[in-house]
């Protein structure tokens, strides 16, 4: 992909070390180097037989430091030379012509593999591994994945949270073989359906929830499960998905986004979909810290009385979820100005490095529902945020880099990318992520979520040989 593509301007290459010889130094040792070393060391015995006193007693005396002064000469300059030898020959078995840089790239492959394949072989491994296979009385035959892998719960029993984001990881993945069958997992899915349609987390119950129906739709049409059965279900989310039915869900950016990024995979003709993205827009916050620019937090629905604050991780996830929408409906000024912005403002973090950045650290939020049975009580949704995951999604978008092309960003697009990056690969041990320090740590959707952002990253890297 060339740069006019990615970009109206180019990236600027990095500047080239100077060539040997091309310093002060370089040009005198060069110089002094063209009368050889004892030419030198001459040169400086004559000059200094000529200037020393003639107070000096003795004409042995005066050529005695002559000689002294010109061997010294002649060695340093000896030395001199060899250094100068033994670090060009350094520079130049060690580099070549360095080539120009384009979006997103660092050097050019040495050939050695990087961690991506064997981190992807180790996640493949675990997934099979950890597979689940239950005859269900009241189901059938279950193939898929609980919520995380560390639960302690027997017998295992596939989730449709589980199984919908393992689902999507064997697809990130590629089927290798025959021991991940897509096919059982699509059916599974089919079959934990909820009865009056839909599909809800574990601890929700039997009502369907419109961010896991979403989830689950996506997730099916990926894996190309029946265009007919997937536009009955995609329209009966959306019904339910009203400010009359879900309060609650039409709140939060977590659930919006993930509806709305649902939909256009399951049914990118539906209607909801620019009525999703249009409820986005409309509800951006501004940051004074960041030069006023409109961002997200996690509620859609701030006030005076109830603020929300500036957010990372769900600005990131509307980045992205306007980004998927451009691509199907187009944009307007107005949508494209509220994704552009959210752009900026995330590559408005202060801090000059991010390794321990606020704007990668995890975070987690609460989705409150009233309770489908007992209005006394409430349901409770724990949702956890992999902020360097979704940084890097957004990051990835062509959007972003077209503003930080643009508007002269480049070095705080390729810094921030790099040090989310860093931490999508340290939160992982054997190509399966943690969530540390609490219950369920080892959830799939993380893994799902971190493997997927380390892959489009090394696709946006890729560069073939010229």
């Amino acid at each position: 992909m060339s740069q006019q593509q990615l970009g109206r301007r180019p990236v600027r290459p990095d500047p080239e070390p100077p060539a040997p010889g091309d310093s002060r130094q370089g040009r005198f040792v060069g110089w002094l180097g063209g009368f050889g070393c004892a030419a030198a060391g001459y040169a400086v015995f004559q000059s200094l037989v000529g200037v020393l006193p003639q107070e000096i007693s003795g004409d042995a005396a005066r050529y005695g430091i002559a000689a002294v002064s010109g061997v010294g000469t002649g060695v340093a300059a000896w030395l001199a030379a060899a250094l100068l030898r033994a670090r060009n020959t350094a520079d130049g078995a060690g580099t070549t012509a360095a080539a120009p840089r384009t979006p997103g790239t660092g050097p050019r492959s040495t050939g050695s593999p990087g961690p991506f394949p064997a981190l992807a072989a180790a996640t493949h491994h675990t997934l099979h591994s950890e597979l689940a296979v239950v005859d269900d009385p009241d189901r059938g035959l279950l193939t898929g994945w609980r919520h995380a892998l560390d639960e302690q719960t027997e017998p295992v029993r596939p989730t449709p949270t589980g199984t919908a984001y393992g689902l999507h990881l064997v697809l990130e993945l590629g089927v290798q073989d025959g021991r991940l069958n897509t096919s059982e997992l699509v059916e599974t899915l089919w079959r934990l359906r909820l009865a009056d349609g839909g599909w809800a987390a574990r601890s929700q119950g039997s009502v369907p929830r419109p961010e896991v129906s979403a989830l689950v739709l996506g997730a099916l049409a990926r894996a190309g499960a029946d265009p007919a059965r997937l536009a009955d279900e995609a329209a009966r989310c959306a019904a339910r998905f009203t400010a009359d039915l879900e309060p609650s869900g039409l709140a939060r950016t977590h659930v919006v986004t993930t509806v709305l990024r649902g939909m256009l995979r399951a049914a990118p003709e539906s209607p909801v979909i620019a009525r999703l993205r249009d409820e986005l827009v409309d509800r951006t916050i501004t940051d004074p810290a960041r030069e006023h620019r409109r961002c997200w937090g996690p509620s859609l629905r701030s006030s005076a009385a109830h603020p929300t604050r500036p957010s990372p991780a769900h600005t990131a996830q509307a980045v992205v979820a306007l980004d998927r929408a451009a691509r199907v409906l187009g944009e307007d000024t107005n949508t494209r100005a509220a994704r552009e912005d959210g752009i900026r403002w995330l590559l408005s973090c202060p801090m000059p490095a991010h390794e321990a950045c606020a704007d990668l650290v995890n975070t987690q939020e609460e989705v409150r529902r009233p309770h489908p049975q007992d209005s006394w009580r409430q349901e409770v949704l724990f949702v956890r945020h992999f902020t360097a995951a979704w940084m890097v999604r957004a990051l990835l978008t062509p959007g972003a880099w077209e503003i930080a092309a643009a508007e002269d960003r480049e070095d705080a697009w390729h810094a921030l990318l790099a040090d989310a990056v860093a931490s999508v690969l340290r939160q992982q041990d054997d190509g399966i992520w943690n969530w540390d320090g609490h219950d369920l740590g080892r959830p799939l959707w993380m893994t799902y979520q971190g493997l997927s952002a380390l892959r489009a990253h090394a696709v946006w890297m890729y560069q073939p040989d010229a």
